[in-house]
C-alpha cells in the first residue's frame, strides 16, 4: 500500500497540496517570505496525529455503544530550539463531554488507539515521546 501526496508551488511560499483528491493550502509567515494564507508544515503533524487517535476513539465508542455528548482531543508538541527544529514531544488531551462516561472503557479506547490502531501515533512513537491524558467534562444542567 502506498499514499502519495503532491505539493505544488502557487506563489511566493504559498503552497496548494493535494491530499486524498483534496487541496489545501499551506504558507509560512511573513518573516518567511509568505503570506500567512495557510498553516505552516510542522503543525499539520500535530492535526495528523490528533485527527487520527480521534476517528479511533470515536470509531470505537460507538462500538462500546458509550454515549458521549461530545470529543475533543488537542495536541500539544514541544520543538527543539536548534536546527533543524523538530518535534521531540507531543502530548494528548483527551476530552469527553458526557453524564456517567465510564473511565475504564474511555481509557480502553484511548490505549487500543494509541497502541494497536492510530499509525500516525505508531510512527511519532519511534521519533519522539508521546503521552497522553483523559479529561471528563460532565455537561452542566441548567436551572430554568
Amino acid at each position: 500500500m502506498k499514499a502519495t501526496v503532491n505539493v505544488s508551488l502557487k506563489e511566493k511560499m504559498i503552497f496548494e497540496v493535494e491530499v486524498n483528491g483534496h487541496k489545501i493550502i499551506i504558507d509560512a509567515d511573513e518573516k518567511a517570505g509568505g503570506g500567512n494564507k495557510g498553516p505552516r508544515p510542522k503543525p499539520l503533524m500535530l492535526a495528523a496525529l490528533g485527527g487520527c487517535t480521534a476517528m479511533d476513539v470515536v470509531s470505537i465508542l460507538r462500538k462500546m455503544r458509550i454515549n458521549f455528548e461530545a470529543v475533543n482531543v488537542k495536541v500539544d508538541g514541544e520543538l527543539t530550539e536548534v536546527h533543524p527544529k523538530h518535534f521531540y514531544k507531543m502530548h494528548i488531551t483527551y476530552e469527553f463531554t458526557g453524564k456517567a462516561l465510564p473511565l475504564e472503557k474511555l481509557e480502553k479506547a484511548v490505549n487500543l488507539s494509541q497502541d494497536r490502531y492510530c499509525g500516525v501515533s505508531y510512527s511519532y512513537a519511534k521519533a519522539m515521546e508521546v503521552t497522553h491524558e483523559i479529561k471528563i467534562i460532565v455537561p452542566k444542567v441548567s436551572k430554568v
